[in-house]
């Protein structure tokens, strides 16, 4: 039975898999021979609470006492935000975790627990929650690595998770192994009084223009960017956009003897 029937969503490691043609590393029988702490489990011991991404959402726009009567209002969303992982990941994401732990104690850069306090498996995707500090050594480790190999950076964007959420503006770095074919999700948490975050650009060039996007978007600050302007609105533009905090502006519409509001007058989106 093939392995993609075996564990649906996750990538297949077989033959010609994203393990490569054998369905193992290129760099494994190097990393075995380093030490047995290659390929060993490695051990997660997460002291912080898990990441919250979602939360409860009333009625159809999060207002009330609007006098609707369409059923819309009347709407219960629960929390959603994936849990964190626990080994065995499934398919190559086991593997992926061990050969980082092993370059990152063997390079004496931090301890793997330590720069990636929590690890999510959701929709046959891995995620890792990155602590900021920690993120320019990883990213080094993941793109140089001979076993890991994420040689491109496919993206930077950002994600506001609105007021209530603890860390609800997400720096998030998309990593993609041409080598093993194989994707990898970075996540940096940050708050919004301290919306800063390492840049990739000397990493990733391709990071350059993402940044910029993120910064005039988001208001996501990336320190070491050679030149972190504005790339979408004008130079002289006020704020960020895509903030939740963000006006929604407009104006009031006359219509058949009534007046509508403009929309951040009538609609909340936080």
């Amino acid at each position: 039975m093939p392995d993609d029937e075996k564990q649906p969503g996750v990538p297949p490691t077989g033959t010609g898999g994203a393990s490569g043609p054998t369905g193992a590393s290129a760099g494994a029988s190097e990393h075995s021979e380093r030490g047995a702490v290659a390929f060993s489990p490695v051990e997660q011991h997460r002291p912080h609470a898990p990441t919250v991404t979602g939360r409860s959402r009333e009625g159809m726009f999060g207002i009330s006492g609007s006098g609707d009567t369409s059923g819309f209002g009347g709407l219960r969303l629960p929390a959603y935000a994936p849990a964190p992982a626990e080994r065995p990941y499934g398919g190559w994401f086991d593997e992926v975790v061990d050969e980082t732990a092993a370059a990152l104690e063997e390079g004496g850069l931090v301890a793997f627990d330590e720069a990636v306090p929590q690890v999510t498996v959701d929709r046959g995707e891995m995620t890792w929650y990155v602590a900021r500090e920690h993120l320019p050594a990883l990213a080094t480790t993941l793109r140089d690595d001979p076993a890991l190999r994420f040689e491109f950076c496919s993206g930077v964007s950002g994600v506001d998770y609105g007021e209530g959420i603890p860390q609800q503006l997400h720096s998030v770095t998309q990593l993609l192994s041409m080598t093993y074919r194989r994707r990898l999700r970075l996540e940096v948490c940050l708050d919004v009084d301290d919306a800063h975050c390492p840049s990739l650009v000397s990493i990733y060039p391709t990071a350059d223009w993402h940044e910029r996007e993120t910064w005039d978007m988001f208001g996501i600050v990336y320190d070491g960017h050679p030149s972190l302007t504005r790339i979408l609105m004008p130079d002289d533009w006020n704020g960020h956009p895509q903030l939740k905090s963000y006006p929604l502006g407009g104006i009031p519409v006359e219509y058949k003897g009534a007046e509508i509001p403009p929309p951040d007058q009538r609609r909340a989106y936080t």
